[in-house]
């Protein structure tokens, strides 16, 4: 008996012991997630095979929480107008399809009933200084602006930079807003997630989100512009809202749209708003360095055809009469390397350089002249406000088709400068060119945009002084060949530089 109930109690503890094993295994979490077998040491295959060094894996971005940080610093702006002609920034209606301006106001207004349009904007300073669009509050008489928490307040404006689409606004009486921190547009990356927070349509406090589409955006002033491009959804009323990058700061304000497309929108860099604000606050508005002179970058077209020796900086196009650079003695087909030794790479740079300069302020060239390098000293203007593109420069009639003989290797045909296309495109009346009549759309000069109407003065240097002339030059020129030629486009009243590739006859 003694020798059974050992062997029975022996058998039981066995069996307790195997069931609480099976039920242990059973109920036991495992230490690595599903599909993700373990190795002898514990660590998953994926976690083993991962090298050391690599990056960590980033987590999704929660916009949830940055918009929460920054919507109280988000206003809405209502501005009210007296009837009057549509207020499109000036230039821009003379850009090649452009792209809209979410414009609040209608583009055309009566001129007897007042009207109102609504953006967006946002607080900068605790007493209550905004920044928007110049668009959004231009030749306003009254501006509304609604807080996040439902309070309204009259708005009056600081200063306004029309030609970055910058607007300084204030609303007096109130302490202690919420503020949306500044960023570093200079940072931003394609690719890199934002948000636009704004009042499209009239969707107060609407949040979307995209990347970073594009940098360096060129729309309407190809000297100043600067865009950023996102695919974060922005409408019509968004424009003077925020953008944001994922660590809640304002990297852009919204200012544009495309109106061909979708999901194509643009924002002035906070870093161009940044950098105007201490000229709004003092004189409501900026004054800009000017030299006088129409530049393009150095490309290896350009450099393979004039020669050049220098394969960086900005080649002067054309000088205007009376500019500091004419007085200072720049000529087309210089190229200018430094500015106060500071190397110029391309043309935005020297730009940026002169309209970041006080006017009467001295710049020091160095540039290249036919192979030589030489200096000037130049004593900047105040750079004059943009007008749109006047009309001069009518279209050659079609009769001028008839007249000219195209030139297959460029695709352009071209006729003799006559004492009446002088007085209709206002040129100086010993100016010494052929008109371009047509421009073959299947060529490479239609392909370097060179367009009909235009006046080829130059060929490699050389001056053009008939059609004759132009078709001897053109026809000697062997296949693969790179002609430079120098141009006068009357409806930019500019002279410019272009590069055309001599193709098979």
């Amino acid at each position: 008996m003694r020798r059974f109930t050992f062997v029975t109690l022996a058998l039981t503890a066995v069996v307790a012991f195997l069931v609480g094993a099976i039920m242990a295994g059973g109920f036991a979490r495992p230490d690595v997630s599903a599909g993700a077998p373990k190795t002898t040491s514990g660590r998953s295959i994926a976690a083993a095979a991962r090298p050391s060094n690599a990056a960590p894996v980033i987590p999704a971005v929660n916009f949830a929480d940055v918009v929460e940080r920054i919507n109280p610093a988000v206003v809405n702006i209502d501005a009210t107008a007296r009837g009057q002609e549509g207020r499109r920034r000036r230039g821009r209606t003379s850009v090649p399809d452009p792209p809209d301006m979410p414009f609040d106001f209608p583009p055309r207004l009566e001129r007897d009933n007042p009207h109102r349009g609504a953006g967006s904007g946002f607080v900068i300073d605790p007493d209550g200084s905004i920044l928007t669009n110049n668009h959004v509050i231009d030749r306003a008489e009254r501006i509304i602006v609604k807080l996040s928490d439902g309070r309204t307040a009259r708005a009056r404006v600081i200063g306004a930079d029309p030609d970055t689409d910058v607007a300084l606004i204030k609303i007096d009486g109130l302490t202690g807003l919420p503020v949306a921190p500044l960023g570093d547009s200079t940072t931003l990356r394609m690719g890199e997630w934002v948000c636009a927070i704004g009042n499209p349509l009239g969707y107060e406090h609407s949040v979307t989100v995209g990347v970073v589409s594009f940098l360096g955006r060129k729309l309407f002033d190809m000297s100043l512009d600067n865009y950023i491009q996102t695919d974060a959804a922005i409408n019509f009323g968004n424009s003077g809202g925020p953008l944001i990058n994922t660590r809640g700061e304002v990297i852009g304000i919204n200012a544009a749209i495309s109106s061909r497309a979708s999901n194509i929108g643009f924002a002035v860099p906070i870093n161009g708003a940044a950098a105007v604000l201490p000229q709004l606050r003092a004189r409501g508005k900026v004054s800009r360095g000017y030299m006088g002179v129409a530049l393009r970058d150095v490309d290896a077209d350009l450099e393979r055809s004039l020669n050049l020796s220098v394969s960086h900086g900005a080649v002067v196009q054309d000088v205007t009469d009376g500019s500091p650079a004419d007085r200072a003695g720049l000529k087309p087909y210089d190229v200018v390397v430094a500015i106060d030794d500071k190397g110029v790479s391309n043309e935005d740079q020297l730009i940026r350089e002169i309209a970041g300069r006080a006017p009467g302020s001295a710049a020091h060239l160095k540039f290249v002249r036919d192979g030589h390098e030489q200096t000037a000293t130049v004593k900047l203007a105040e750079r004059p406000q943009r007008d749109s593109a006047d009309s001069r420069g009518d279209s050659p009639s079609p009769s001028d088709r008839v007249k000219a003989d195209q030139d297959v290797a460029l695709g352009i045909s071209v006729r003799d400068l006559d004492r009446q296309t002088v007085e209709r495109l206002d040129l100086a009346k010993d100016t010494h060119g052929v008109l371009i009549t047509r421009v073959e759309p299947l060529s490479s000069s239609f392909d370097s945009g060179i367009e009909r109407g235009t006046v080829i003065l130059e060929i490699n240097r050389q001056r053009v002084t008939s059609a004759a002339e132009y078709r001897r030059v053109a026809r000697a020129a062997r296949p693969g060949e790179i002609l430079t030629l120098w141009v006068y486009a009357p409806d930019l009243a500019q002279r410019q530089i272009k590069t055309v590739r001599v193709e098979e006859k």
